[in-house]
């Protein structure tokens, strides 16, 4: 089993084939196919490990887009007691969620 650790989104994943990731939303035109990530930080299976400094060359991890998606809803609530103040809003962050196919080194 191969292992990758990328970074996108400002932030680092720990991967392997088959898995599903919700990555920061990704930019571009939809539908995508095929997403690659070119910031591969560490690979390694059982027999090697690569270290990069700071990213890997030649190395590519590939997945399928499967959609951008909006995540729960967050209540942000601001209460001042004592003056009548209160005042709620709602959040959903959207990301994109992919699924890991390939990683090539």
């Amino acid at each position: 089993m191969t292992y990758a650790v990328i970074e996108t989104g400002g932030k680092q994943y720990l991967i392997k084939a088959g898995d599903k990731l919700k990555i920061e939303k990704l930019a571009g035109e939809r539908p995508l196919a095929n997403v690659e990530f070119d910031k591969v930080l560490l690979a390694f299976d059982e027999k090697e490990t690569k270290i990069g400094s700071p990213h890997l060359e030649k190395t590519k991890v590939i997945g399928e887009w499967l959609g951008d998606k909006l995540a729960k809803k967050v209540i942000v609530f601001k209460y001042h007691s004592k003056t009548r103040y209160q005042k709620k809003k709602g959040h959903r962050q959207p990301f994109s969620e992919i699924l890991i196919k390939e990683i090539k080194y």
